[in-house]
């Protein structure tokens, strides 16, 4: 009997049309033989199915069912391709948890703590993982220009410290730039983050469950026209992303391992896209997300293709995986 998967899409935050993208990807190639998906938007307004004829449906939150020409419609599991809040930060891991359907991203502590780019840098450096040097800032608090600079240098970056997508993301080269940069991270988070600059070469690495193991897929090089990996790096062209990696066998070794323990301490599942550079010759870890792009360009798609696991086979697996836990 076919199972009815809930495709999760949307969202509350800037990333909404990108995860549109995704969520109507994984509808396309998802195995018809094995699954009866459902496209379900989640909207700070509503949470609604829209069917193939463009028509919303109404979801019931309270168990999360649909009702279509009379009969109630209940799910296996839900495929969760919300990048930021609530899909990325743990808020809808916790309400599935809590009503007991399964779903495809890892746990929410670690959806949240992943979320959360100074709580997950924090977590992991007692572990050794390398990281560049930052300075946390809370909306309201005094701005010590001189004190944040003499900690990160320049140039160095200002990030908001719960967003994707390089929303809220600037490289500041000079004293002058700084306020501005952290009056944008503020527009999309109340808490940011500034980190000193790691000169290097950028690497994403996907980590995934597959077959029922940790696997590290094939490594994406990072090469960008911009100042760093942008928005319109990722996602207008502006970048140039080269799978596998142009990295010597003994740091191709070193990153993909590192990548695993990244993903064992956190104890993740499903799953991750983790950024790291290589400054000083050692890889640096940067963040990790935890509902990366699924598109046919993005990342971790082009990474499985190069291991030879097709977007159907992908998808199939996630779900298995998370619905025999």
């Amino acid at each position: 009997m076919k199972k009815n998967i809930a495709i999760l899409m949307g969202g509350y935050s800037s990333e909404f049309k990108i995860s549109v993208q995704s969520g109507n990807v994984v509808y396309k190639y998802l195995d018809r033989d094995q699954y009866h998906p459902f496209r379900i938007y989640i909207t700070k307004d509503s949470w609604y199915h829209i069917d193939d004829a463009d028509q919303k449906h109404p979801i019931d939150k309270n168990d999360f069912s649909l009702t279509l020409e009379g009969s109630k419609i209940t799910f296996d599991a839900a495929f969760n391709t919300i990048h930021g809040t609530p899909g990325e930060d743990g808020l809808l891991q916790a309400y599935f948890k809590l009503i007991e359907i399964p779903q495809t991203t890892c746990d929410f502590y670690q959806a949240a703590l992943t979320f959360n780019k100074r709580d997950c840098i924090s977590t992991l450096q007692p572990y050794g993982i390398l990281t560049a040097t930052n300075y946390f800032l809370n909306k309201g608090d005094t701005i010590d220009a001189k004190a944040i600079l003499d900690k990160v240098g320049l140039p160095c970056f200002v990030k908001a410290n719960k967003a994707g997508s390089s929303y809220g993301v600037s490289k500041v080269k000079t004293e002058k730039e700084l306020l501005p940069a952290i009056e944008l991270a503020y527009k999309e988070d109340d808490e940011i983050i500034i980190e000193s600059f790691l000169s290097g070469t950028e690497v994403s690495v996907g980590v995934i469950q597959y077959n029922g193991e940790n696997t590290v897929l094939p490594i994406t090089e990072i090469v960008t026209e911009n100042e760093f990996f942008d928005y319109e790096a990722k996602y207008l062209g502006k970048s140039e992303e080269i799978t596998p990696a142009r990295l010597s066998d003994a740091d191709t070794k070193k990153v993909k391992d590192l990548a695993l323990k990244v993903y064992q301490i956190l104890k993740m599942k499903g799953f991750s896209r983790s950024e790291y550079i290589f400054h000083n010759g050692e890889p640096h870890f940067i963040e990790m997300n935890t509902t990366p792009g699924l598109s046919e360009a993005s990342i971790l798609p082009q990474q499985a293709n190069k291991a030879g696991i097709s977007l159907k086979e992908l998808f199939s697996n996630v779900i298995e995986a998370c619905m025999y836990v």
